[in-house]
């Protein structure tokens, strides 16, 4: 690691990361500190990434508080080795500050002994809250939630709401929204900020309050969180059990995190491999080779189907050679199309636009794209043969209507079936209760790449027999 020279005014690096280079080496640990508070976490945050040899002691020099929210934003491997590397009594107190969601979010990324062993640092309350997270179904809004909210009772006055804001409220997630229960801890409904404060004193919380609410439920998937988050414009949502008592609250801050993921899976998905758990410099050769390895396999035994149809039509071949011409043409026109509907449709279920419910509205629409598709295709294919027959006609020889035909309506067929496999496999897998990102682009391609070799030798058969079949 190189560090700038020392100057007699630590002001005049023009950098953040050349007076924190300039203070590092004067190995202060009062001034580090000091510099370190004075920043905000954000440009803390960077300076770890910039300086990740030196992310413990970083972390290590910062005030608690302000570690936890550096701590919470870096990526998960440099999180764990801030939590190897800073001394035992240090990394008990940074989680122990750490919100409860992010602190279950960190957890469950690490191996099952190590969870064990970072959950006997924490304080007994703290514990029983990240054990209590822990225990929801992996991807559930259960995982996300935080018990870090501000509750009141439907009975209260407003006097009394803006008391209990201000003796708990700095331990809160946030304040921008006030949650309503009645004496069983049930859910009753939710307020803003804005109504308390403008609301007279003497009002009772039953009288501004109108039943209207959106709540998530502990066990939905965290998919459904991010869509009614989107759909709602919301900063919180409350969570509760299914017998509407209120368990914690999720924001809007994890629930983008979760959308993060989900998309940055669902591109790696949709490229033909695993998920990577890891980023990518991060990860083992061998471990990302084991990730792609599959997905590779099952792809070439899908393609050597293809080589299995072409054998089935040897003997056409043999009688037409000039039909083995096309067929590059004919498999990559389909596969690309049902490319293009799967990533669509992959993308648009994503982002809530399309659900199950909706398969055959996406149906009659991508098979009337796929007969525009195929038939721009399909003409210019066909036009194709005949230009070209004007030029060198010994290459497709006397009967090059007839084959252009054929070569048209193949490239007709193949690309309806394309648009038609492609955007309803990922429909198939979710009512499956798969993920809709596993009928990715090569899949597809590989799927049509055989049915289209079966279109297009049959579609010649039928214009090419008694000519040259």
């Amino acid at each position: 690691m190189y560090f700038y020279p020392m100057t007699e005014d630590l002001e005049t690096p023009a950098s953040l990361s050349e007076q924190f280079a300039s203070i590092m080496h004067l190995e202060d640990k009062l001034r580090i500190r000091e510099f370190l508070n004075n920043q905000n976490i954000s440009d803390v945050a960077e300076l770890v990434n910039e300086y990740d040899d030196y992310a413990s002691q970083i972390i290590g020099n910062m005030s608690t508080h302000r570690a936890a929210s550096v701590f919470k934003i870096l990526d998960i491997p440099i999180q764990r080795k801030v939590i190897q590397e800073l001394p035992p009594l240090k990394s008990a107190e940074l989680l122990n500050e750490l919100p409860a969601d992010d602190r279950t979010s960190f957890l469950e990324e690490l191996p099952n002994e190590v969870v064990k062993e970072l959950i006997k640092t924490l304080d007994p309350e703290e514990r029983k809250i990240t054990l209590s997270l822990l225990g929801y179904p992996e991807g559930s809004v259960g995982r996300l939630m935080t018990p870090d909210y501000i509750a009141v009772n439907s009975d209260w006055t407003m006097a009394e709401v803006l008391e209990h804001i201000r003796e708990v409220g700095r331990d809160s997630e946030t304040i921008d929204v006030i949650y309503v229960v009645n004496d069983k801890g049930e859910f009753v409904d939710d307020m803003r900020i804005r109504d308390v404060i403008m609301t007279s004193p003497d009002k009772y919380v039953n009288d501004i309050i109108d039943h209207r609410y959106i709540a998530l439920n502990v066990n939905d998937n965290q998919e459904v969180a991010n869509q009614i988050f989107r759909m709602n414009n919301r900063v919180a949502l409350p969570v509760l059990d299914d017998n509407k008592l209120l368990l914690g609250i999720v924001t809007i801050d994890d629930v983008l995190w979760v959308a993060n993921e989900e998309f940055s899976e669902d591109m790696q998905r949709i490229g033909g491999t695993e998920a990577l758990d890891e980023p990518y410099l991060e990860m083992p050769i061998f471990k990302l080779f084991q990730k792609r390895i599959v997905w590779m396999v099952v792809l070439f035994i899908g393609e050597m189907l293809t080589a299995s149809a072409m054998g089935y039509f040897e003997d056409e071949i043999a009688k037409a050679v000039v039909l083995a011409l096309f067929v590059p043409l004919i498999i990559s026109s389909g596969g690309n199309s049902g490319s293009q509907a799967s990533t669509l449709i992959i993308q648009a279920m994503a982002v809530g636009e399309i659900t199950i419910s909706d398969w055959w509205r996406v149906l009659r629409r991508e098979i009337i794209s796929g007969l525009l598709l195929g038939t721009v295709l399909g003409i210019i294919g066909f036009f194709r043969v005949i230009v070209w027959s004007q030029f060198f006609p010994e290459v497709y020889g006397e009967h090059y209507i007839p084959l252009g035909a054929a070569v048209g309506v193949s490239l007709m067929g193949v690309v309806l079936w394309g648009t038609i496999s492609g955007s309803m496999l990922p429909i198939f897998l979710k009512k499956a209760g798969a993920d809709p990102a596993v009928s990715s682009a090569p899949f597809v391609a590989t799927l049509v790449d055989v049915t289209g070799l079966l279109i297009y030798f049959s579609v010649a058969y039928l214009f090419l027999r008694g000519l040259l079949l």
